[in-house]
């Protein structure tokens, strides 16, 4: 296992239109993918502003655009807004298993109306079972997946959540599109930032807050937020 930092290979991805913002073209840099990667070292590059697909590790590396900037939640600092102790309230009814796999069919098919229904115009449309798999499982053994369950117990909503050492990392949570009024989304934040809490742990990360980007820029109403820019940790303001 490399402990240093230093002594890691990365790479780059030929320039390819970006994701997220319109006309822009994106780079990415991501670690040699036959680095052998445990939580130690997931750990110190997610501090960097690293994150994880699959078992790639990458992080946005765009000469004109630095719009992609990592953000998490301080979990002990964080108080819930107005609307969302609505939505905390809201979802008290719902019951949360923690499974070690979504390679099941009851998952697989609450992801695949998700994708369609929410994100038909999206990279992951249409769905498919293997891409599925090789996104959200990882080979390194901190990955959980916490499915929500309603009273009439329906499968609602699953958290892909890391363990790292100082903080949760929510990887992507997929929901029932068709449970509007619960703000699923908001709420499965919410519930794994109180989750870290519990455990101990600092930090819930997000992944990329975007500002201009309106799928990205709702991490904000999370407060308070630190961003990593210049090569620190700083609360958004």
């Amino acid at each position: 296992m490399t402990s240093s930092l230093r002594d890691l290979k990365v790479y780059t991805t030929y320039p390819h239109s970006c994701s997220y913002l319109e006309d822009q073209e994106a780079t990415t840099l991501f670690v040699d993918p036959g680095q052998p990667v445990d939580q130690k070292l997931y750990s110190k590059l997610s501090v960097l502003g690293f994150r994880r697909s699959g078992n790639h590790i990458y992080r946005p590396h765009c000469s004109q655009c630095n719009a992609c900037i990592p953000a998490r939640i301080p979990v002990d600092e964080f108080e819930l807004r107005r609307g969302q102790r609505r939505t905390w309230q809201r979802n008290q009814d719902l019951r949360v298993a923690c499974t070690d796999s979504i390679s099941d069919d009851e998952a697989y098919d609450l992801y695949h109306r998700y994708i369609c229904l929410r994100h038909a115009d999206g990279d992951m449309y249409p769905p498919d079972r293997e891409q599925y798999e090789a996104f959200l499982n990882s080979v390194w053994g901190c990955t959980s997946y916490f499915r929500f369950y309603n009273n009439q117990a329906k499968l609602v909503a699953v958290a892909v959540v890391d363990r790292l050492e100082d903080g949760l990392s929510a990887i992507y949570t997929f929901f029932d599109p068709e449970e509007d009024r619960r703000s699923l989304g908001t709420y499965a934040i919410l519930w794994q930032a109180e989750q870290a809490r519990q455990m101990g742990l600092n930090y819930l990360y997000l992944g990329y807050w975007i500002r201009d980007c309106q799928k990205m820029a709702y991490k904000s109403d999370y407060r308070p937020l630190q961003v990593y820019r210049n090569s620190r940790w700083a609360t958004l303001l």
